[in-house]
């Protein structure tokens, strides 16, 4: 049977992330808080929002936290890694997880080799 789909092409693009400013934030929670019982919802519908964003928003507003209402793990503002640290990282979580390989294997050999003494 033969395929609808073009081979090695992607149908759709990988969608991007949506980032939301302060301000924008700060506008949302004002309106959704004004908005009458009935009209929440379609406020959250309208922005394509949940309602545990307006939640979060509005916790970080309270708290008097603006500079918290912006997503530090996505803001441009969040400073970049020199590439030589980012790859001793990645070389050191993957030394710590081979030493941990290396221990359970040990720890194996240990057990099979006093089984062998056992049974010899």
């Amino acid at each position: 049977m033969t395929s609808t789909k073009p081979s090695g092409q992607d149908p759709a693009p990988k969608p991007k992330r949506r980032r939301f400013t302060p301000e924008y934030k700060l506008r949302i929670v004002a309106e959704y808080d004004a908005a009458p019982a009935g009209d929440k919802g379609a406020v959250l519908r309208r922005e394509r929002l949940y309602h545990s964003h307006i939640i979060e928003w509005r916790q970080a507003r309270d708290a008097g936290a603006l500079e918290r209402l912006t997503d530090h793990r996505t803001s441009p503002a969040r400073p970049k890694k020199h590439p030589a640290e980012a790859e001793n990282d990645k070389l050191r979580r993957q030394v710590e997880r081979l030493e941990k390989e290396v221990a359970k294997r040990d720890a194996a050999l240990e057990v099979l080799g006093k089984t062998h003494a056992l049974l010899a």
